[in-house]
């Protein structure tokens, strides 16, 4: 990668990093990056609201199957504890995942490719509300719209991992999950009279107690989770009896359809505790993510471009990575890959205060996304 085109993308990368937005309010974000291919690259860019996308047109008679690659560029609702001159000027927000490296790096590609003679079109998305689930839902469009990408890749910085090493799965790469709330609804009486009312207590408890064989690892065969994040039951009112509460749950699968499984388990256990106990019971969904399964020849391309780099190589064998990523929904519309690129062995862990994206890892990425463009032969798994 150029001096220059480094020194200008870090730069960015410090400048996002000092302004960050949460989902769906990437506003300054999305204008700045728009801003900064504007004034230093010929790309073509297309603003589709929510997210953008920028695209290198080839002039190549003969040309290749296009690619797309992606960036995320939203940050978390966590306080930013780094001692920087670009930390955070937002109290309670931070790039905690790395979002603000990835969109640089997405644009120090856009930098690098310009000028260059490629024999195919090159998509770069720009997108919206990862942390959420739902950008990547949204942002798919631009594969549905443009039929010639016929692959699409991007990666994640990856903490506790020498700084530069390319990790990447053949199958899943990441679990799907989802955030289920249960709301259960009874009658309020008063404390001295607790068979005058309804109290949902004993259905969260006997449901809550149920979990561990709901997820029982024996009964599936990918990984399953189900993590309670929140019980409340009642006010804090010794003279009035609990007649509402809420147990809110993150549920992840290496497989979808497992995953569903048991949702469905639990809904209906939760259903037959509610109705012994006379309350009703109500179920809602958010920050639902698909499950992240990268195409096994396109995994396989990754492992040889940064080989053909002299990167260290990690396929990961062990299964997916527990946490989610929203990228599964492109990968279900385009064959592709996610791959992970180390921050450092010593940085601290994503979503926490302390994290920081490593700008030494930028380079890496771009040259790796460079060697896929490059590479002969583009990945149609119908083949």
């Amino acid at each position: 990668m150029k001096e220059e085109n480094l020194k200008k993308v870090v730069e960015l990368r410090h400048r996002l990093h000092a302004h960050p937005e949460l989902s769906y309010q990437e506003y300054w974000t999305k204008d700045t990056l728009m801003e900064f291919l504007k004034v230093y690259t010929n790309l073509t860019l297309y603003d589709k609201g929510k997210y953008f996308y920028a695209v290198y047109r080839s002039d190549n008679l003969n040309k290749r199957a296009a690619i797309a690659f992606r960036a995320d560029i939203d940050g978390l609702p966590i306080e930013d504890q780094i001692e920087e001159p670009y930390r955070s000027k937002f109290p309670g927000i931070g790039h905690k995942c790395g979002h603000d490296g990835h969109a640089a790096a997405l644009c120090g590609l856009a930098l690098e490719i310009d000028r260059m003679k490629l024999d195919r079109d090159v998509y770069l998305i720009y997108q919206h509300a990862e942390e959420t689930g739902q950008g990547a839902a949204e942002a798919k469009s631009c594969l549905l719209e443009n039929e010639d990408i016929v692959e699409i890749y991007a990666y994640h910085n990856q903490t506790e991992s020498e700084t530069g090493e390319i990790t990447i799965s053949k199958g899943c790469s990441n679990c799907a999950s989802k955030g289920m709330t249960i709301k259960m609804t009874g009658t309020p009486t008063h404390a001295s009279l607790p068979e005058k009312g309804k109290n949902p207590v004993f259905a969260f408890a006997r449901l809550v107690s149920k979990l561990p064989q709901i997820a029982d690892a024996g009964r599936y065969k990918g990984i399953v989770l189900c993590t309670v994040v929140q019980l409340s039951v009642g006010e804090y009112a010794f003279g009035i009896a609990a007649d509402a509460g809420v147990l809110r749950m993150t549920i992840r699968g290496e497989y979808e359809e497992e995953l569903n499984r048991m949702q469905l388990e639990i809904m209906e256990i939760a259903r037959e505790e509610a109705e012994k106990a006379g309350v009703t019971c109500q179920f809602t969904f958010e920050d639902e993510f698909p499950e992240t399964r990268n195409g096994e020849k396109c995994a396989e391309k990754v492992l040889k471009a940064a080989k053909l780099l002299g990167y260290r190589t990690v396929e990961k064998k062990d299964g997916p990575y527990r946490g989610s990523e929203d990228f599964g929904h492109f990968l279900k519309i385009r064959p592709g890959a996610l791959f992970f690129v180390g921050n450092g062995i010593d940085c601290p862990s994503f979503h926490t205060a302390a994290y920081d994206f490593n700008d030494e890892i930028i380079p890496y990425a771009v040259e790796l996304f460079k060697k896929l463009i490059v590479m002969e032969g583009a990945i149609d798994e119908d083949e």
